[in-house]
């Protein structure tokens, strides 16, 4: 539990421009000047925390974030189950920012075997949200795909009540090391190779399964007030389950891990791909990624960038993906795996899977190095910078990454509220197909 956990490890100081991506006036855009607007009337830029993670008001007064929402006057932070599944934390997101009582669907709650309904927000963070009050979102890790899952749900109307809902309630999302592919470290830490869904009877997975269950089983209110793995839909608690419940969840027979209701199926490459099926990279939606990376070739081999610029809970993990080699007994994630393409990573997500969508479909995407290459921006379209850095670069620990952070979420909110509508469609470039 303690090694998956890179989302709480302490951060790394790496530099990134602030100027990155620029618009460009020559197309025909609506701009917002923060100067000249009431800060109600700005969209708000929306924060979601990844596996492990936790929200404004968990973990005591500590910031998943690092205190990277001080940066601007309207930034939301939600604190979204840390270990449910993308599904329901893109469920819970919704509620969090519309209001009302958490509503995960009546299908999906009978096959997943949790409650319809979870939690009540009397009042949403974001109540007048629709397409002309947009958000931004800016997702790190599984909170990336979070953003896309949510995204495709206001397309689809696929909340009860809320029959207006548009993609273009979205105005833009931004990545950092998201999780869009899926990783072998899920592999590594336990999930089989050969579906991607379920566990080896013995690894680290199995151990914080184990962990898990008795936390929510014990149910001890100021535990779970100050941290909340985000099961209470599961009804895991000793209160309405008993013993025999316990028992049932420890023998595999109930809870989240009995229907695969939880975050690491969606994070191996299979589960990763299966939910890209269903999910679109929307016209006049703003795309950016960064891309996170501590590996470099030495004698043509991927080994990890020198032993001082990664965190000592880093530096194993590295190591282990740069040599992770898929089993040859085992079926293929996709058709066209290599493992060569899947050795650069972070810790905790490969490179590759960072940068765009791209299984089974990729989709349009742009890589960036220069400013220039961004001129002007389009909507549709994936922009894309790798960076020298570890799963945890943009998060957690402002201090140590000192004005390196700083220039790193300047540069994101700068980008958000001198955003631009674009009012014609776009032709998407031919897609690629990775069956």
């Amino acid at each position: 539990m303690i090694r998956w956990c890179t989302a709480v490890a302490a951060d790394l100081p790496q530099a990134l421009s602030d100027r990155i991506f620029k618009a460009n006036a020559s197309l025909e855009l609506k701009k917002q000047d923060p100067t000249s607007t009431n800060v109600d009337d700005l969209p708000p830029i929306v924060l979601v925390h990844g596996i492990f993670g936790f929200g404004k008001g968990k973990f005591g007064s500590f910031s998943y974030f690092g205190g990277a929402e001080k940066k601007d006057e309207r930034v939301l932070v939600p604190d979204l189950g840390s270990l449910t599944s993308t599904y329901d934390r893109a469920r819970e997101l919704f509620y969090y920012l519309k209001g009302g009582t958490v509503d995960y669907g009546e299908e999906h709650s009978k096959a997943c075997g949790h409650s319809q309904f979870g939690r009540l927000y009397e009042q949403g963070h974001y109540p007048e949200w629709d397409e002309d009050h947009p958000i931004h979102i800016v997702g790190h890790s599984a909170g990336a795909q979070v953003a896309r899952v949510l995204q495709q749900m206001l397309a689809d109307k696929a909340f009860k009540g809320h029959e207006n809902t548009s993609e273009n309630w979205v105005l833009s999302i931004t990545a950092l090391s998201g999780a869009f592919n899926g990783t072998t470290r899920t592999y590594l830490d336990g999930m089989l190779p050969e579906d991607g869904r379920n566990m080896k009877p013995l690894c680290l997975l199995q151990l914080c399964r184990l962990g898990v269950i008795i936390y929510d089983w014990l149910d001890i209110p100021l535990l779970k007030a100050y941290y909340n793995f985000g099961f209470d839909h599961f009804n895991l608690s000793w209160r309405k389950v008993g013993l025999w419940g316990l028992v049932d969840c420890l023998l595999g027979n109930a809870g989240p891990w009995a229907t695969g209701d939880w975050i690491l199926p969606d994070l191996t490459i299979q589960g990763a791909t299966k939910l890209n099926c269903d999910l679109q990279t929307f016209q006049n939606t703003f795309y950016f990624s960064y891309a996170t990376k501590r590996t470099r070739k030495f004698l043509g081999v991927t080994v990890p960038s020198g032993i001082l610029s990664i965190h000592p809970m880093l530096f194993m993990r590295v190591l282990q993906m740069s040599l992770y080699r898929h089993p040859l007994d085992a079926p293929p994630p996709y058709k066209g795996y290599r493992d060569e393409d899947w050795l650069d990573n972070d810790g905790a997500l490969n490179t590759i899977s960072m940068t765009h969508p791209r299984l089974p479909i990729e989709h349009p995407s742009c890589p960036v190095t220069n400013d220039s290459e961004c001129q002007p921006l389009q909507p549709g379209i994936w922009y894309y910078k790798i960076v020298e850095g570890d799963h945890i670069l943009f998060i957690l620990n402002r201090e140590r990454a000192g004005v390196q952070f700083d220039l790193i979420y300047d540069g994101i909110f700068k980008r958000c509220r001198k955003h631009v509508f674009k009012k014609t469609q776009q032709t998407i470039p031919n897609q690629v197909d990775h069956e």
